[in-house]
């Protein structure tokens, strides 16, 4: 429950910061950003495998660059599900995802998972 709810926080703050560095990315509320992070969870849990299937092609002739607009799909059918979150565009939706993608990474690395190295 706790790896969740970090996960949770870190989504959210990725979001935040996509919201503050890249134009066209918006919310209207702390609650609708908190939203924002679950939905895009359960949409990453649920969706993006599909698509990371369907896919596959396009990402192995881009050398793995399409799954930038695989997550800015996530992120902006976040935004059609959730009203007061706010994304124009494939452009903002890239920029979103790397902004959310570099926010995890570097929490991932910062924050141990509980798993022992062996």
């Amino acid at each position: 429950m706790a790896r969740f709810i970090v996960q949770l926080v870190v989504t959210a703050l990725g979001l935040w910061l996509a919201a503050a560095v890249v134009p066209g990315v918006d919310f209207v509320g702390q609650w609708t950003l908190i939203w924002a992070a679950l939905l895009l969870g359960l949409i990453n849990a649920i969706v993006r495998p599909i698509l990371v299937v369907l896919t596959f092609p396009l990402t192995v002739v881009t050398f793995g660059l399409f799954l930038l607009v695989v997550n800015a799909a996530t992120i902006g059918l976040t935004a059609v599900l959730l009203d007061g979150f706010v994304v124009n565009g494939l452009w903002a939706g890239i920029g979103a995802a790397i902004v959310t993608g570099v926010i995890s990474w570097i929490a991932g690395s910062a924050v141990p998972d509980g798993r022992r190295d062996e």
